[in-house]
C-alpha cells in the first residue's frame, strides 16, 4: 500500500532574515514566517492528514502548530537540521561555496557530515511511515535536512536549482521502505 509523506521546511526565521547559519541553534519565526505557516495551513485544509511530526527545534514546532491550529504532534530529534558545530549562529558567508564542499566540512568543528544527516533523516522518516496507521503524514523539518533526505532517493540538483524556500513542501510516496518524490510544492507568499 502506498502512503504519503509531506516533509516540509519551517517558516522564515530571524536568523534566515539575518543570513545566519542555523542548524541545531534556533531563532523565532518572523512575521513573514508566521504568515507563511498560516498560508500552508490553508493548503492542507482539504488534505486528510492522519499524523503530525516536528523537529524539536522551536521554529519547526511553531510552524506546525500554526499549520494545524495546535493539533497534537510528536517532536523528534531525528528531524533536526544539520549540526554546523562552531559555525552555528555565524554569517552564512562562512559556508562552503559549492554543495560538494559540505560533505565533511563541519565535522572538524563539532558538526555533522552530510551523510550523517541523510542517514538520520532516512531512519526517522522510515520509522514514521512504517507505523501501521500512518497513511498521510506531515513532518516539519529544515531546508538542509530535507535536501539530504531527497539526496538519498534521487539526484537533488534539479530541485535545488529551483530553491527550497521557507515552507517548501516535499510530497513523497512511500512503499516497501522506499520514498519517491512526487512533487515539491512551492506556495506563493
Amino acid at each position: 500500500m502506498k502512503k504519503t509523506l509531506y516533509l516540509m521546511r519551517h517558516g522564515q526565521t530571524l536568523f534566515n532574515k539575518m543570513r545566519k547559519i542555523q542548524g541545531f541553534c534556533d531563532s523565532p519565526l518572523t512575521e513573514d514566517g508566521i504568515k507563511q505557516a498560516q498560508r500552508v495551513g490553508e493548503y492542507f485544509k482539504n488534505i486528510d492528514l492522519d499524523h503530525f511530526y516536528s523537529s524539536t527545534s522551536e521554529r519547526c514546532c511553531d510552524t506546525l502548530e500554526l499549520i494545524t491550529e495546535n493539533k497534537p504532534y510528536i517532536r523528534l530529534k531525528g528531524l533536526k537540521e544539520m549540526n554546523f558545530g562552531a559555525y552555528e549562529g555565524e554569517s552564512e558567508d562562512l559556508n562552503p561555496k559549492r554543495p560538494e564542499d559540505y560533505e565533511t566540512f563541519f565535522v572538524p568543528h563539532g558538526g555533522e557530515s552530510i551523510d550523517e544527516v541523510r542517514d538520520r533523516m532516512v531512519k526517522t522518516c522510515t520509522e514514521i511511515m512504517d507505523k501501521e496507521d500512518h497513511n498521510i503524514v506531515l513532518a516539519v523539518s529544515h531546508g538542509g535536512a530535507c535536501y539530504h533526505f531527497l539526496r538519498a532517493w534521487q539526484d537533488p540538483r534539479e530541485e535545488l536549482e529551483k530553491g527550497f524556500g521557507n515552507c517548501s513542501i516535499f510530497k513523497y510516496e512511500y512503499m516497501d521502505k522506499s520514498f519517491k518524490l512526487v512533487e515539491v510544492i512551492r506556495l506563493e507568499f
